[in-house]
């Protein structure tokens, strides 16, 4: 069984800059692709960054790929999301999720969900 725990989320103002920490517990984690998505209030959630499980392969949404950066410690079992420059637009609950294998932005594909963590950016 999979379980992750986000954290990092918080109010922070236009242009600020936060880093998100998800942190993973599994049998076998090194074989994970790990994928943040977002969901703004009355929004589909969106697929925002993925990183495969030797950190080698990254993807991002297109509108995010400039502010956004995905990286992994597999000794610490951490995936982080910094994020830069953020807009009120980017207020979501983030979560991280996981998949076995592949890479890719669909949420049916990925099997464990963490509960997610709010970012609200205001000023």
């Amino acid at each position: 069984q999979v379980q992750l725990v986000e954290s990092g989320g918080g109010l922070v103002q236009p242009g600020g800059s936060l880093r998100l920490s998800c942190v993973v517990s599994a049998f076998t984690l090194e074989y994970y692709t790990i994928g943040w998505f977002r969901q703004a209030p009355g929004k589909e959630r969106e697929f925002v960054s993925a990183i495969s499980w030797s950190g080698t392969r990254t993807g991002a949404r297109d509108s995010l790929k400039d502010r956004f950066i995905v990286s992994r410690d597999n000794d610490k079992n951490t995936i982080f999301l910094q994020m830069n420059a953020l807009q009120p637009e980017d207020t979501a609950v983030y979560y991280c999720a996981a998949r076995p294998s592949g890479m890719g932005p669909h949420s049916k594909d990925y099997a464990y969900w963490g509960l997610g963590t709010q970012v609200t950016v205001s000023s």
